[in-house]
């Protein structure tokens, strides 16, 4: 078999089945697990799948700069906003993370709503402008260029003196095996400070990020209360969870 037939039989194989094991792929495809793991390391260093011990699951495609995030799912992202905005209550402390599916909650906003958004996404705090009503608490610190938020320890802190009410956590991949994933390790120490912030804490999810992951783990798909995508209760959800549908 040709290198890029076995490699395109791999991707097939992975979409299919959501994992791939170098061993039983090897003795099905009667080539060395060396060959195998190869053409996972030539795949992964492709951005198609994210290699793990023992084989490779799906590599989530909004692990990207936040510029070509902007294009993904637009009718998605404005469904799951809208659901999300409805979700806060006035003179609640909201934390808003950063990411494009944030400012399609941001723009769902009702005018007059009274509460207070913590954020440490300056574009997340810019978008608030028109809303008089609300405070806005923009948390500082070095900015993370991948995603334009802010990092380092000032903004850990921040989060760490924090108690919020309702918190709207921005991941990159949600998997059964590897849980809620992000795209720098940076940003997945922050992201767990904001988990242990708030008393709810919400997942806003296209269906791009379901099943796949990236390479830095947040915490376990338990630490979420809540998810919300555009399809189907996914069956690997946490029964102690609640899903909404946007």
């Amino acid at each position: 078999m040709l290198t890029s037939t076995r490699k395109a039989l791999l991707l097939d194989r992975l979409a299919r089945d959501g994992r791939l094991m170098a061993t039983d792929l090897a003795v099905e495809l009667r080539v060395s697990e060396d060959t195998i793991r190869r053409d996972l390391r030539d795949l992964a260093a492709e951005g198609r799948l994210l290699r793990v011990h023992g084989g490779a699951l799906p590599l989530s495609p909004t692990h990207a700069p936040v510029a070509v995030r902007r294009s993904l799912h637009p009718q998605a992202k404005a469904a799951l906003g809208r659901r999300a905005a409805a979700l806060i209550r006035p003179g609640q402390i909201v934390i808003l993370d950063g990411g494009t599916t944030h400012l399609a909650l941001v723009a769902a906003l009702p005018p007059g709503l009274a509460c207070t958004v913590v954020t440490h996404a300056p574009a997340i705090a810019a978008a608030l402008e028109p809303f008089p009503w609300i405070e806005i608490l923009l948390i500082g610190g070095p900015i993370l260029r991948l995603s334009m938020v802010a990092t380092g320890v000032e903004a850990a802190e921040a989060y760490g003196n924090l108690r919020a009410d309702i918190a709207f956590l921005g991941v990159t991949g949600l998997h059964p095996e590897t849980g809620l994933t992000t795209g720098h390790p940076e940003e997945a120490r922050l992201k767990a400070r904001i988990l242990r912030a708030a008393a709810e804490v919400v997942v806003l999810a296209t269906p791009d990020k379901l099943d796949a992951t990236s390479p830095h783990r947040i915490a376990p798909l338990e630490a979420m209360n809540t998810l919300i995508t555009t399809g189907e209760r996914p069956d690997w959800l946490s029964p102690d969870s609640r899903h909404l549908r946007a």
